[in-house]
């Protein structure tokens, strides 16, 4: 990209919170599909033109999308999963412009908690005015990187459940280490919070995304910062094991979303230790040690 294109970047993209744009924009664009993997009609409102140019104008931004897709399915699934072992509540921290509780088909009686920035919350809030979500949503304005708020607010929603999922979808990658360790054990120290989806990346994936977008990002204040060396084994010391990991690519590669080259990839079995300096990213189920 050159001098003019970067300046472009960082004109559009203006915080972190304009990265849930950006993710709306591939929602928007599988759900158009005949064969799309999942529908979320409500993703194009959410991206808004926004949306789109940043991912026309971030380096490699249109990329990916298989990921970006791949990510949203796997969650789904998860989702779906837990509800039908007896969660009662989700709780979507740093929730940007997610659209699951208006686009599932959830139960009446499930309480969804969004959290995240003010503005972002709002501007989703204005989107969505005419619709009717499936289950009881609520929404709470809260930095998450001020532990002494969170916490009350963890111990508030523990108290009003008796199976709490975690989601953080698309957030710890933007956390140092030791804010991801200390998110870890602020939600097990809640008993009713028993389950966390969230996505990972290996190191090696980490360097090649610093390279490319990360670098714009960076420049607002958002940059890449955390991949375990461990893989999902790092949680294991701060009160959670995993339970079940997808790989994104391998998922992507079910539905003949990446190209060709890294299809074949694709189909190649899971190496049992941590990817390390390989490119790996992928969705994993957590649960209370």
């Amino acid at each position: 990209m050159d001098d003019a294109g970067a300046t472009g970047a960082q004109a559009v993209v203006r915080n972190i919170s304009d990265t849930a744009r950006w993710a709306a924009v591939f929602r928007a664009r599988e759900t158009e599909r005949p064969d799309a993997m999942f529908r979320d009609p409500y993703a194009k409102r959410l991206a808004g033109q926004m949306g789109v140019d940043i991912a026309n104008t971030l380096p490699e931004g249109n990329s990916h999308a298989w990921a970006w897709v791949a990510r949203t399915y796997l969650f789904d699934q998860f989702i779906m999963q837990e509800l039908a072992q007896g969660v009662d509540m989700v709780v979507n921290l740093a929730a940007g412009l997610d659209a699951r509780p208006y686009r599932m088909a959830l139960p009446a009686t499930l309480q969804w908690i969004e959290v995240d920035l003010p503005e972002i919350l709002a501007y989703k809030e204005e989107i969505l005015a005419k619709e009717k979500p499936s289950c009881r949503l609520e929404r709470i304005r809260l930095d998450l990187s001020n532990s002494s708020a969170r916490r009350p607010l963890f111990a508030e929603l523990n108290r009003r459940a008796n199976k709490v999922l975690v989601l953080t979808e698309g957030l710890l990658i933007y956390l140092a280490t030791d804010e991801v360790a200390s998110l870890a054990r602020d939600l097990g120290a809640n008993s009713h919070f028993e389950r966390w989806v969230m996505d990972l990346a290996s190191p090696g994936l980490l360097r090649m995304m610093q390279r490319t977008t990360g670098k714009q990002l960076s420049k607002v204040g958002a940059p890449f910062k955390f991949a375990p060396a461990e893989g999902p084994a790092f949680f294991t010391a701060h009160g959670w094991e995993p339970a079940d990991v997808q790989s994104l690519l391998k998922t992507a590669t079910r539905f003949g979303r990446p190209p060709f080259f890294l299809r074949l990839l694709g189909r190649l079995p899971d190496k049992k230790k941590p990817a390390g300096n390989r490119p790996w990213s992928g969705v994993c189920l957590f649960k209370k040690r």
